[in-house]
């Protein structure tokens, strides 16, 4: 097996010898925190584009990093196709009938060669159904699908919520936010409106900006609202009418609605909301692959979700600290149309905010394109990683050697030598240009784990996801109860029962008596840092048996104090108090157990890890804990790799160093050798001639040129003796690099590469309120409003 199972390195492929025209067992090994300078993928059709990009997600799966894939062409999907048992069987659905029946197979005899050829690709770059497994195991996989319910849907006009008081408070973020979600609703309209000069878009961003500030949301049936009746008179130093008459909102009121109620629009209402935080992890705070997929959707409808995807994300971006690891990912397939050079999409300002600003969030951005000419110059001088394949155009190419050259550290440039490597880059070969490495490689890329079906139909999408939907909770659904008879009036009850009446939302409405408390509770304990003062509202309905109150069966509430009036609302009805509510010195015992209970129930827990010395902050869920301890996890990783390799890097140097002084050394003597080894040959053979010749006795010349020649012979094996021991010299060095290798290898691997959050032990802390810290501001008998539906069944209806 290949060793590329290294701590926060993707392996991508293998290099490639451009000279010998061969692919190399040199692994191609990429940092996964180079992405916080983001990475564009360019390549034509046909040059592995997209086997590069679920390469580089099946990575960031493994290494526990979350991506969310925007996937314009529907191939992002194929990363649910990974299949660990090679079995036929799991292929067959996904198989292209037509390139079987080309080939003259039937799909079940093509799903059999599909199978046995992934696994061989896979064998042949180090991968098994293990790392196959792993990948699944590592990360959820959903497909989301806005505005269809083939997929995972999601309510993309939940967007409109009010944004956060950080956002607020960041006053060119909120204005970015504003204009591109007006620009996003009135490209849904196919309004092309310029933010300057279109006073549909005027009045939509100041409607949105007046709500927003009063910290309230809009849906799409209250922004009509809000477009026939804005809440402002004047827009600018203009009166609201002469700027904007009302009959034209009313058009543009009623081209919404009409949007609204076309078919299938409804869709868009369905499903979770659009969360960057639910999409990155699960609850568990596991990381997630979420794949938006767009390919059903058009242009402008496309243009809308994006805008509201990257609002969204922008939003999480800046809740999250600063870190110089890599946190998640953001990938695009097919980016032309969104970041182009010269037109001004609303989603083209957003792009530029992350790739301008998410590197200090460790929030990295990988953007695929089959024309460079496509995207902004700005968008690829923002991009530290370049993956560039095979080139369609001379304007292409042209355009890649231009960024090429300017991105050159000061170093030179071989423009014709980068040309014939660009120029011969073939199927699946890539040039990765890392503006954190010294110099340019060619490598090929290796063989995915995900099955590649190609672009996937909305139905393959819905045979995909139906597990995951049928898994899915379902909704609670409303409280109900039999309808029965009713008093006209409330009962008399004695005046020391403090009585409080729901806030209504309905017609037809009955009471119903509950026991309501609420309590005020502080909790303070400096050892972990709480300090916090929390509201809480439980109500309890009154028992037959022998006790009539058990707080153990209590609900807890969202409504507050507010959700009551002091009087029942005008004709309703109210069911039967029991004796026991009617009694004033209940509420005291009552009341007192309330106390105790709500001390010893109402706790805040924090989550506590021992490995990291690392606590939760109150109102942090356990997921959302275990999402930022393999943040920090990583962080330290990443520092105790780059300090190793520090430390190591200087032992190395000096070792290379002597590496090259014994091969200089070598050298040196075999060329003395070879010399001295050719001057005795020479001395020695003439010696020998001259008595080979006849002479009948040995002259004092020759005999001093054969005392010459013993005595070289001598040096020569002296000379011999110095190329063995430099070789020797040689063979030593380069074992000491290949041990020291091997040490920084175990040190790494000590560093613990296997680190889950999810399987970190976490221990549980609870933080009680003291006694004296508990008041109870409002106790009694509470009247819960309920309404007849028309079917004899009572929903409640309170508000709050």
């Amino acid at each position: 097996m290949m060793d590329f199972e290294k701590l926060g390195a993707f392996y991508l492929g293998k290099r490639f010898d451009v000279g010998a025209d061969t692919l190399t067992d040199d692994l191609l090994l990429y940092d996964s925190k180079d992405l916080t300078t983001h990475a564009v993928i360019i390549g034509m059709t046909g040059s592995g584009k997209t086997g590069l990009g679920i390469g580089l997600l099946e990575e960031a799966a493994i290494d526990k990093t979350p991506v969310i894939a925007i996937d314009p062409k529907g191939d992002m999907g194929n990363i649910m196709l990974a299949f660990p048992d090679f079995a036929p069987e799991r292929f067959l659905p996904w198989v292209n009938a037509r390139q079987a029946s080309d080939q003259g197979f039937t799909a079940e005899q093509f799903s059999v060669k599909q199978a046995s050829l992934w696994k061989k690709g896979l064998s042949d770059w180090g991968q098994d159904g293990k790392r196959v497994a792993r990948l699944k195991e590592s990360a959820d996989v959903a497909i989301y699908t806005p505005g269809s319910n083939a997929g995972l849907p999601v309510s993309v006009l939940q967007s409109f919520a009010a944004p956060s008081e950080e956002l607020l408070d960041d006053i060119d973020a909120y204005r970015d936010r504003i204009e591109s979600t007006a620009t996003g609703i009135l490209s849904l309209l196919q309004i092309d409106a310029d933010p300057i000069t279109s006073r549909e878009h005027i009045l939509l961003a100041n409607i949105l900006d007046r709500t927003w500030r009063e910290g309230r949301g809009l849906d799409i049936a209250s922004l009509i609202n809000e477009i026939q009746n804005p809440p402002f008179e004047r827009v600018g130093v203009m009166d609201l009418n002469s700027f904007f008459p009302s009959k034209d909102r009313f058009a543009l009121a009623m081209r919404l609605n009409n949007l609204l109620a076309a078919p299938g629009f409804d869709a868009w209402l369905q499903g979770e909301p659009l969360n960057a935080a639910s999409l990155f992890y699960s609850d568990t705070g596991k990381p997630r692959i979420s794949v938006m997929s767009i390919a059903h959707l058009d242009d402008s409808q496309r243009m809308f979700f994006v805008c509201m995807l990257l609002n969204e994300i922008i939003a999480w971006m800046r809740a999250q600290p600063g870190t110089s690891s890599l946190r998640a990912i953001l990938y695009m397939d097919e980016i032309m149309g969104y970041l182009p050079p010269t037109a001004n999409p609303p989603s083209k300002k957003l792009f530029l905010t992350l790739l301008k600003q998410a590197r200090a969030y460790g929030l990295g951005l990988v953007l695929a394109t089959q024309n460079p000419v496509d995207l902004d110059y700005k968008g690829l001088s923002n991009t530290g990683t370049w993956f560039i394949g095979r080139l369609q155009t001379e304007r292409d190419k042209a355009r890649v050697m231009e960024g090429l050259e300017g991105a050159a550290k000061g170093g030179k440039f071989d423009k014709q030598a980068m040309e014939r490597t660009l120029a011969g880059l073939g199927k699946r070969r890539f040039l990765l240009h890392n503006v954190h490495e010294d110099e340019a490689v060619v490598f090929g890329t290796r063989w995915v784990m995900s099955y590649l079906a190609g672009p996937m139909t909305r139905g393959q999408i819905k045979t995909l996801m139906a597990p995951l939907k049928s898994a899915a909770p379902a909704a609670a659904a409303p409280e109900r109860r039999d309808a029965v008879d009713s008093n006209a009036d409330a009962p008399v009850l004695p005046p020391e029962i403090r009585q409080y009446f729901g806030v209504s939302g309905g017609d037809n409405v009955t009471y119903y008596p509950r026991l309501v408390a609420a309590a005020e509770l502080r909790y303070a304990n400096a050892r972990y840092g709480v300090d916090e003062l929390r509201d809480t509202l439980f109500t309890v309905e009154f028992s037959d048996g022998s006790v009539t109150v058990d707080w153990d069966n209590a609900e807890k509430h969202t409504q507050n104090t507010d959700a009551f009036n002091t009087s029942g609302d005008d004709g309703a009805g109210y069911s039967e108090c029991p004796s026991a509510a009617a009694s004033a010195k209940n509420y005291a015992k009552w009341e007192k157990a309330f106390k105790r209970w709500v001390r010893e129930n109402e706790t805040i827990v924090l989550y506590r890890n021992k490995r990291y010395r690392l606590t939760s902050e109150p109102g942090e869920s356990e997921g959302e804990f275990r999402v930022r301890l393999q943040g920090l996890a990583n962080e330290k990783r990443d520092q105790a790799v780059s300090k190793l390799r520090k430390r190591y890097a200087t032992k190395a140097t000096t070792l290379e160093n002597r590496l090259l002084r014994a091969i200089q050394t070598l050298d040196r003597e075999k060329q003395q050798s070879t010399k001295k080894k050719l001057d005795t040959a020479v001395s020695f053979g003439t010696a020998i001639l001259g008595s080979l010749l006849g002479r009948k006795r040995i002259s004092s010349s020759t005999a001093g040129r054969m005392g010459t020649a013993i005595r070289s012979a001598g040096g020569a094996s002296k000379e011999a003796g110095d190329v063995k021991r430099a070789g020797q010299t040689v063979k030593k060095v380069r074992g000491d690099l290949q041990q020291l290798e091997k040490a920084l290898s175990d040190e790494i691997d000590a560093l613990d590469a296997a680190f889950d959050a999810q399987e970190e032990e976490l221990t549980e802390v609870t933080v009680r309120a003291k006694t004296t810290d508990v008041s109870v501001p409002l106790f009694g008998l509470a009247w819960i409003p309920y309404s007849d539906g028309g079917d004899k069944r009572l929903d409640i209806s309170w508000n709050g």
